[in-house]
């Protein structure tokens, strides 16, 4: 098979993926070989093949955002060309503390798909049966990818943050989670502050009905009861709790943040504000953002590149040169 293959981390602009034939994943036990669809490309990508995560392995295929059909290692549940999913929680050990728990996110020894064992930048791609995430038929396969990832850690980050219906909520960033979490934000009523960078990103936000739109360096002209940040910078971090009301929380959706500025507490922690970090999702999270998703019609601005120009896909989510969502279609 055709797969983008990882090496070693270089930066993007160098070119980090080498597109080869590669043999097709081998099926083990447990397993189900998909035939690629569909790959969102996600920043944690970036955070691997440059390097900014430690390198788990050689040779890896990254992408974690998969829409494939079953092709091999089928179940009564999910049959031969059952259309499903992939997301970034490729297995748990299921015993750990926290996974008897319910807590399968903070698993002690979690699978990572596209980072401890190959992804979806390939045309076939094997993955845990049971965590295979069954698909909407009318979600077409570049609309369903971001969905897997993006979507569902944003939903995550929803709950993290304790968001209530009809609060004031600050999405800090407004990239590909962003725009599929503003949605959700608006189907139970809460008024959505957006604060990024970029004009385009500003206009997508303001075109999607958020109630204020602001750059990176405006502060929300009201007080927040939650807040949500998608930038890698923990600069945006101060900045979200700086708009918090007292009791308020910031979520950090971020599995790779630089280091958090000093900050005054008296004016920006204290009242019991909260900072939280955003870890993995659960398949709870999944099912439940997928269904969410299904009723509200929820359908992602997308563009899509060949498997050939991953690393133009790379590149264009780096320089924020697309808005919305980037998939790669082998």
């Amino acid at each position: 098979m055709k797969a983008a293959v990882l090496h070693s981390p270089k930066a993007v602009s160098e070119r980090p993926l080498s597109i080869e034939d590669v043999a097709k994943p081998k099926l083990t036990p447990g397993h189900s070989l998909l035939k690629v669809r569909a790959c969102g490309v996600c920043r944690t990508d970036l955070h691997i093949v440059e390097g900014e995560l430690p390198v788990r392995r050689d040779n890896l295929v990254p992408g974690h955002q998969i829409v494939g059909k079953i092709v091999d290692g089928a179940t009564a549940e999910l049959p031969l060309g059952t259309r499903v999913g992939v997301s970034w929680m490729g297995g748990v050990d299921g015993t750990c503390p926290y996974c008897r728990r319910g807590r399968e996110n903070l698993c002690d020894s979690p699978t990572f798909t596209g980072y401890t064992v190959d992804g979806g930048y390939a045309e076939y791609a094997a993955a845990r049966t049971d965590f295979l995430l069954p698909l909407p038929s009318d979600l077409d396969d570049l609309r369903a990818a971001p969905l897997l990832c993006a979507g569902i850690i944003g939903f995550r980050a929803i709950r993290v943050a304790g968001v209530e219906k009809g609060e004031r909520v600050g999405l800090f960033g407004f990239g590909a989670s962003a725009h599929l979490t503003l949605p959700v934000l608006q189907a139970w009523d809460c008024e959505v502050y957006i604060s990024t960078r970029g004009m385009s990103h500003r206009r997508m936000a303001e075109s999607m009905g958020a109630k204020w739109v602001g750059s990176e360096d405006e502060k929300p002209p009201v007080k927040l009861d939650r807040a949500i940040t998608f930038a890698p910078s923990g600069a945006v971090v101060v900045a979200a709790l700086s708009s918090l009301r007292k009791g308020g929380i910031v979520a950090i959706n971020a599995i790779h943040l630089d280091c958090i500025p000093e900050f005054d507490y008296d004016s920006l922690l204290w009242g019991e504000r909260q900072i939280r970090s955003v870890a993995n999702m659960t398949r709870a999270d999944a099912r439940d953002f997928l269904e969410t998703a299904a009723t509200i019609g929820l359908r992602p601005a997308v563009t899509s590149f060949p498997l050939d120009q991953a690393n133009e896909a790379l590149a264009a989510l780096k320089e924020g040169q697309i808005d919305g969502a980037i998939t790669i279609a082998p």
